[in-house]
């Protein structure tokens, strides 16, 4: 099992940027993928999930309005498109998979892909 995350980059405040998961080695039709980021010094936080049958989402509420998780079913691709970025959203973000549990807390997670920094800076 394969998730692999990109798009992560330095962008100015007030900026837009895309980020892409890719899963691969197993169906994730009863999974929900989600997006945790961890700042330097901080714990991983929960960002935005969604399941990968209907596309229900989830949003923490630092990034609600702000940022879109949606997926692409016949690419095995979810993407988090941020807008309005802020210094405090520079981070390690990764994707990750879950089947059970709650949706915010990262132990609930059995997949993770290896994590693509975003730096946020004027």
């Amino acid at each position: 099992v394969q998730l692999q995350a990109s798009g992560g980059g330095l962008v100015q405040p007030g900026d837009s940027l895309r980020l892409s998961c890719a899963a691969s080695g197993r169906t994730f039709s009863s999974y929900l993928l989600g997006w945790f980021r961890q700042a330097p010094g901080k714990e991983r936080e929960f960002v935005a999930a969604i399941t990968w049958i209907g596309g229900s989402t989830h949003y923490a509420d630092s990034v609600k309005g702000r940022f879109t998780i949606s997926r692409d079913n016949a690419k095995n691709t979810i993407y988090l498109q941020m807008s309005n970025l802020k210094p405090d959203d520079t981070a390690v973000y990764y994707c990750a998979a879950r089947k059970t549990g709650s949706i915010i807390y990262n132990y609930n997670y059995d997949y993770w892909g290896q994590g693509t920094l975003v730096t946020v800076s004027s």
